[in-house]
């Protein structure tokens, strides 16, 4: 009897499983196993948000499992050496698992694999989270892509090529002792002052909610998602990240999805919107290949003419940004969307980006930080790429001349002014006129709104004009270096 470990760690699905398919088909017996081992992923161990999905995430998986006859196994500690205890509990010929692209996770597979291999056992690890692994697409000198327009050219003549994702399996041949495994509460994810109530009603974890957020999206959002995605206060976007990154879908999954819908509806619309959509895929493909390529990134800048940038160190200032207090109801309205749910729009993360990298100064790499902690969708590859991107040291960065104005970015995607009036109620009352920048309000046009500002709402933390000028001065003496 053959009995094979799967070792689940961000691919918790059972549909387009490669390593879970391939073990049904060559074992008798297979043992789903989590190890919980945030260590080994120091320093970009998972933040609070995302330690809340995870365990909901887990839970999900569990009942997911039971439904086919089987159980997730959960331990913690030493992944190798949990790995070799259940092997000898259950006496299993080898483990399976799905591949990791972060530095940290790269090392510590090889290593596993390795040590497995020396024992006699079998070690197999597969594809679950990209549509093309790194390695398998480079440029015409067979080095890694640095700019994204050619990098997702040469993706797209593959996207034919990829495989029909595999269902999930309706039984699971199970070992028929119980293993120890410890409860998922004994993890200890969810915080113990609680101040998850906000992502709890905004999410919800798992398979099931994981296709109804996909289908929903289809539905509702998809045929228009071109002319509105940057529109922070619509439901624009599929807001699929969190379940990407936990694997609760695969790429390849949500691509199936998107051309059964597409080619079943010949309105051209749907045709745009969905290659934009899909084109946001190839976005977090190529963060993962940049990370994969350059494992340095996600703490030093790509652009290593900016290692020595004289970023400002005042903590005023990021307390401000980062409790939603700057005096830029744009900035100051994401930044309490992620605060409360875990989660924030796209044109908006780059707008708050902007503003604290290009306007307060502010080093891109505490931005990254207090995004992985806040975001329940937080990915080292995407989070790098996104503050990289925005603070103008990266690949296929945006210019480092381009910063964003937050008013101007305000009245252009905000322009019905729902999205600050249901962040920051304190000002949902100032006239249309005034709500993107309140600091140039009438004090009539205040006293009759209800709104004292430095109380009810805070004056600007920075001129905008005179902290632009600021910037563009650094970053021409690195265009001159």
């Amino acid at each position: 009897m053959t009995t094979i470990l799967v070792w689940f760690r961000r691919d918790l699905r059972l549909e387009d499983n490669s390593a879970l398919t391939y073990s049904l088909a060559q074992a008798n017996r297979v043992v789903p196993v989590y190890i919980h081992a945030p260590q080994e992923e120091a320093p970009w161990a998972p933040g609070g948000a995302a330690r809340w999905w995870l365990h909901h995430s887990l839970k999900s998986l569990d009942k997911t499992l039971h439904n086919c006859g089987s159980r997730l196994i959960v331990r913690r500690g030493n992944a190798l050496t949990e790995l070799f205890e259940l092997i000898n509990e259950c006496g299993a010929q080898g483990v399976f698992w799905n591949r990791l692209y972060e530095p940290k996770a790269v090392v510590r597979d090889s290593l596993i694999k390795q040590s497995l291999r020396e024992q006699g056992l079998m070690a197999e690890s597969f594809n679950a989270a990209l549509l093309f692994e790194p390695w398998t697409i480079k440029n015409q000198h067979d080095e890694p892509y640095r700019v994204f327009t050619p990098f997702w050219r040469r993706c797209t003549m593959h996207l034919p090529e990829l495989p029909i994702p595999n269902p999930a399996p309706v039984t699971i041949p199970s070992f028929p002792k119980i293993l120890p495994s410890l409860a998922v509460e004994e993890l200890k994810l969810l915080p113990r002052v609680r101040w998850d109530q906000g992502i709890a009603a905004t999410w919800r974890a798992g398979k099931k909610d994981a296709h109804g957020a996909l289908e929903q999206f289809c539905r509702n959002a998809l045929l228009n998602y071109s002319e509105n995605r940057n529109f922070p206060g619509q439901f624009s976007t599929s807001r699929l990240s969190p379940y990407l990154h936990f694997g609760e879908l695969g790429p390849r999954q949500i691509l199936a999805a998107i051309h059964e819908i597409s080619s079943g509806d010949p309105h051209a619309g749907l045709t745009r919107s969905t290659d934009t959509f899909v084109r946001e895929l190839g976005w977090r493909e190529f963060a993962h290949h940049l990370l994969y390529y350059f494992p340095h990134t996600a703490a030093t800048p790509l652009d290593q003419r900016f290692s020595d940038y004289p970023w400002s160190g005042d903590k005023v200032l990021f307390e401000a940004w980062s409790k939603g207090q700057t005096g830029y109801p744009i900035v100051d309205a994401g930044m309490c969307e992620l605060w409360r749910t875990g989660w924030m729009h796209n044109r908006v993360r780059m707008i708050v980006g902007s503003f604290l990298t290009k306007n307060l100064g502010v080093n891109w790499l505490e931005g990254a930080r207090w995004f992985w902690d806040t975001l329940v969708d937080a990915d080292l590859a995407n989070n790098t790429l996104g503050w990289q991107w925005t603070a103008g040291c990266g690949a296929d960065a945006a210019p480092y001349y381009r910063i964003f104005n937050p008013v101007l970015q305000a009245e252009r995607f905000d322009p019905d002014r729902a999205y600050i009036r249901h962040w920051l109620p304190e000002i949902a009352r100032l006239p249309d006129k005034y709500i993107h920048r309140p600091c140039t309000t009438p004090k009539e046009i205040l006293k009759a709104s209800g709104v004292t500002l430095g109380i009810h709402y805070p004056l600007p933390v920075v001129d905008y004009y005179g902290s632009r000028a600021q910037a563009l001065a650094g970053y021409d003496r690195i265009k001159q270096s």
